[in-house]
């Protein structure tokens, strides 16, 4: 910025730098997500259906909020597993599975059919936006 420059421009310049950087950290730009009835507060690390809310462990919160960062696209397994468990468990895509079954019970009305948390058989995971 070149001087003189006024407090509103500043702070507006600031706000934009903050969007850009919680952007590339992988947050969605709104502290809400609602999907339909599915709603995710990142700010206060919440998860709600129906207005119901429901309790994550840690792993299921990482796994819904990386495939929430991604909505609508298919998110791998290998992506998956570096992304919440680390870079040593790229090939232990059971763990997936398990936990994604986890989350499905706790989310989903009927886990055997998933209208949320969606498998595309032999590469990942999609979170469906829109029920």
């Amino acid at each position: 910025m070149t001087k003189p420059f006024g407090v509103g421009e500043l702070l507006a310049r600031m706000q934009v730098a903050l969007r850009h950087a919680a952007r590339a950290a992988g947050e969605p730009e709104e502290a809400v997500l609602e999907f339909g009835e599915l709603r995710i507060d990142f700010a206060r690390r919440a998860v709600a259906i129906a207005a119901r809310e429901v309790h994550l462990t840690p792993i299921e919160w990482k796994l819904l909020a990386l495939l929430a960062r991604h909505a609508g696209r298919v998110v791998t397994h290998r992506q998956i597993l570096r992304e919440v468990w680390g870079a040593t468990y790229t090939q232990q895509t059971h763990t997936v599975r398990v936990h994604m079954a986890g989350l499905r019970k706790k989310i989903e009305a009927d886990p055997a059919r998933p209208r949320w948390l969606v498998t595309e058989p032999s590469v990942g995971y999609r979170l469906r936006d829109r029920g």
